[in-house]
């Protein structure tokens, strides 16, 4: 079983950046996809960005690809998202995801999820 906390989240102004950590806790950690997603109220969970077990396959959402980035520290456990140049239709409630296949890592089918993040970007 794999648990995952997510932090860094916060108030940042457009054009900003921001940083989001999820710590993973598990024995199947280095062997699973791991992947943000966000919601933002009345919409639903959608995927931003993916990576696999060695960081070879790292897919972004169209809206979000060259303004974040996803890196993945196994030895830390802990993967990251780094955004920069921060929009207002970011805001959104942030969530890591883990999954034990590499299929479908764009979608929603994971198989672990964190607590979440709010990020809120501000005009």
């Amino acid at each position: 079983q794999v648990q995952l906390v997510e932090s860094g989240g916060g108030l940042v102004q457009a054009g900003g950046s921001l940083r989001l950590s999820c710590a993973a806790s598990g024995r199947t950690f280095s062997s699973v996809v791991m992947g943000w997603f966000r919601q933002a109220p009345g919409k639903e969970r959608e995927f931003v960005a993916a990576i696999s077990r060695m960081g070879g396959s790292t897919p972004y959402a169209d809206s979000v690809k060259g303004r974040f980035t996803i890196s993945r520290d196994n030895a830390k456990n802990t993967v990251y998202l780094q955004m920069n140049s921060l929009k207002p239709e970011d805001t959104a409630v942030y969530y890591c995801a883990a999954k034990d296949s590499i299929l479908y890592i764009t979608t929603t089918h994971y198989d672990y999820w964190g607590q979440g993040t709010q990020v809120t970007v501000s005009s």
